[in-house]
């Protein structure tokens, strides 16, 4: 049975995405999910980028096709009163329900829907205050090693390679987004594709122009 390394940041659409189609998309292959929450934020600034709704055109398409693609898989979806919003205290909080810092799915559902569900303020002090009643964590979520460990989740999906949200990393190998739920399925059945030629290829496509 494989193990998945499932990174994921609450402040993305994909990732709610993403994370309601896991299961529908591996039924009936064994494996076992990790969910390791980190700071996207953290990933774009690590390699120099803007986030999706920092683009203003950008922005409006993102959330017009999650919104479609949510739609289309039956995910429910209100956008938050405002986004982005700083989602460190949502992935404190989920990092406190479990003592390693890999919240289970329940948590991670309640977080996201929490954000995804409800059209009202992700960030909201008093909606923080209830999510925490609900969700009973077993430490403080303003605890230095809380803070530590999703600081160590999001040092560690960098050190894999990790660049976005969410991510699922089985073996040697990552699978960004959603959209990547087949590769890893067929993965996970021990498609051959895998060991040929086309996974390498990146190696040899040689960079031909690179903007400063």
């Amino acid at each position: 049975m494989k193990t998945i390394e499932f990174y994921l940041d609450f402040i993305s659409p994909y990732a709610w995405l993403g994370f309601d189609a896991l299961p529908r998309a591996l039924q009936g292959i064994s494996h076992r999910v990790v969910h390791k929450p980190v700071l996207f934020a953290a990933m774009l600034k690590h390699n120099g980028q803007l986030g999706p709704a920092e683009i203003p055109a950008k922005r409006d398409w993102t959330y017009r096709q999650v919104l479609w693609q949510a739609r289309q898989q039956g995910t429910p979806m209100q956008l938050p009163a405002t986004h982005p919003f700083n989602p460190l205290d949502l992935l404190r909080l989920a990092t406190a329900c479990d003592a390693d810092g890999q919240p289970n799915r329940y948590v991670c559902e309640q977080v996201f829907r929490h954000v995804w569900c409800s059209g009202l303020e992700a960030a909201d002090p008093q909606r923080l205050a209830q999510l925490t009643a609900q969700l009973k964590p077993a430490r403080d979520p303003s605890d230095a090693d809380v803070k530590q460990a999703l600081q160590v989740n999001t040092h560690e999906a960098l050190a894999h390679g990790v660049f976005g949200v969410p991510s699922f990393r089985v073996d040697d190998k990552v699978f960004w987004g959603q959209d990547a739920l087949p590769m890893l399925s067929a993965y996970l059945q021990g498609d051959p594709w895998f060991e040929g030629p086309d996974w390498q290829a990146p190696a040899l496509c040689g960079v031909g122009v690179r903007r400063s």
